[in-house]
């Protein structure tokens, strides 16, 4: 599989709550990259630390928590080596972010008017009438109608799906690098979930922006993504192309993740679940983190970690997939 030239490396990649010698580690050694223009997804249950690599990435981490180890590198520059001043003129204008909530992510207080102005004037020297002709154009693009009436409405008086068109116009309002949508369409239903998948290919193909897609949804993954990674425990258990991957899951928390995944074919029984829960951070085995609800465990799973095996673009880190 070839892959295109990388807009971001993730390099082991360690992100901890507490100090130093006490420390939990919610994220463990994380590596992946991002190809200009593609679109890469990272899956896995609630808790499994997708959104807090996506912080990681961004240094935005909650108080208390902290990059422990590894690099990022946007265009072969490291970020963790600026300052909070420099990295905070790379926010917004190289690497952007949507949140989860559409709601809680937009300021009530001012208009969508002056936060996108304020979006785009903090990372390009034009007008305040620039600025709202650009402004606009965003609204258009996103699919918003009567775009410049709409710049003098508060985050209020839009529907759910309407606040995800305007913060994903605020994240590629300055045309990023990289944008990272963290499980953007969580609290829209189904119908404006797949209009905003279609918004962020549309918004791939025309602006040519990278996107790490975060995400519990494998369908909505499966529809907009090139590649998908699967994490588990705070650690990436699998990577490989959307197609391989969902014909031929070879770590079995793909094989169950995609077993629950609900098909009208499926009746009126019982959806199919993962038995047990994830490890607790602070309290997860040296060993395969997955053995005590694995299908097929053995036992040297319960005593050493399993190797990551990688060839032609995949990796999967499972006993089963070694020699």
């Amino acid at each position: 599989m070839n892959l295109p030239e990388a807009v971001v490396e993730v390099s082991g990649l360690h992100v901890a709550f507490g100090p130093a010698g006490s420390a939990v580690e919610v994220v463990r050694g994380v590596d992946f990259s991002v190809g200009r223009g593609e679109a890469v997804g990272l899956v896995g249950e609630s808790g499994s630390g997708k959104s807090m690599t996506a912080l990681g990435i961004m240094r935005l981490l909650p108080r208390g928590s902290r990059v422990a180890a590894g690099s990022v590198r946007l265009n072969g520059c490291s970020l963790h080596g600026l300052s909070d001043r420099e990295m905070s003129s790379v926010r917004g204008r190289d690497i952007s972010m949507i949140f989860q909530d559409p709601l809680t992510s937009l300021n009530p207080a001012f208009t969508i008017g002056r936060q996108l102005t304020d979006a785009i004037r903090t990372h390009q020297a034009i007008g305040r009438n620039a600025a709202l002709d650009r402004a606009a154009e965003l609204l258009a693009l996103v699919g918003i109608a009567g775009p410049r009436a709409r710049l003098a409405a508060y985050p209020h008086e839009f529907s759910g799906g309407m606040r995800q068109r305007v913060a994903i116009a605020i994240a590629v309002a300055c045309q990023p690098k990289l944008l990272i949508a963290d499980e953007p369409t969580t609290a829209l239903d189904v119908t404006v979930q797949a209009q905003v998948v279609e918004l962020l290919a549309l918004l791939r193909e025309e602006l040519g922006i990278a996107i790490l897609f975060i995400s519990h949804n494998l369908d909505l993954v499966a529809e907009i993504c090139d590649r998908v990674m699967v994490m588990y425990a705070g650690e990436i258990v699998e990577a490989n192309s959307v197609h391989a991957l969902f014909r031929n899951p070879r770590h079995p928390y793909t094989q169950q993740l995609l077993r629950c995944i609900p098909r009208l074919s499926d009746g009126r029984g019982e959806l199919p679940t993962i038995p047990g829960a994830p490890p607790r951070f602070g309290a997860r085995p040296d060993s395969c983190a997955f053995a005590p609800r694995c299908d097929y465990v053995h036992e040297r799973c319960w005593h050493t970690a399993p190797p990551v095996r990688a060839d032609a673009g995949s990796r999967v880190a499972c006993w089963l997939a070694s020699p």
